[in-house]
Formats: structure tokens, sequence, C-alpha cells
């Protein structure tokens, strides 16, 4: 994948991210502020805990910190996958917000 290519992909999932974010204040009891600075989404919760996404460029890599640990996630071809195993972007992130909101929430590409 070229440099423009995972900019594109990962900008998208960060688009994504911020668009959930809206609707679940909408439609949602959540509570999630969402500032974005650069490659950097930082999701804070009324409990005040925070999820961190962030674009690693270099590695082509999307990494996210949440109370559960980190992540560091590639494209591989249809899905950002865990480069440890742990499972897809998605469904990691929307198991981390849903806890750590004590909300169920789904995020989605």
């Amino acid at each position: 994948m070229t440099d423009l290519e995972f900019m594109d992909r990962a900008e998208s999932v960060l688009g994504s991210i911020e668009a959930a974010c809206d609707r679940f204040n909408d439609q949602t009891v959540a509570d999630i502020d969402n500032q974005r600075v650069g490659g950097m989404i930082t999701l804070t919760f009324e409990n005040r805990s925070q999820i961190v996404v962030n674009l690693q460029k270099p590695l082509h890599e999307i990494w996210l910190a949440a109370r559960s640990g980190g992540y560091h996630f590639k494209y591989d071809g249809r899905h950002w996958m865990d480069t440890k195993g742990q499972g897809e972007f998605f469904t990691t992130l929307s198991r981390d917000a849903s806890a750590q909101a004590a909300v169920p929430l789904a995020f989605s590409a």
C-alpha cells in the first residue's frame, strides 16, 4: 500500500469515528467528547476515561489506546486487523467504548 492509499483509508476511519460519536451523542445517553488534532482523535467519556486513536503513517498502522490496553492495526485488504491477532479495529473500538461509556456502542466503517 502506498502512503496515499494508507492516508485515504485511515482518514476514512477517523471520519467514521467522528460521525459515530456525533450520532451517539444525539441518539443515546452516551456523552463522548471527541477532539481531533491532525491524525489523532481523543474520545473522552463522561467518567473522564479516554480512548486515543492515532495514525502511524510510516508504519501504515492505526493505533488505539484504551483502558484495556494498546493495539496496532494494519489493513489486510478488507479490514483493519490487530497485528497481534486481537481482532478487527471497529470491533475493538466498539467493545472498549461501550465499556468506558457504560452504554452499548457500535462503531463501523
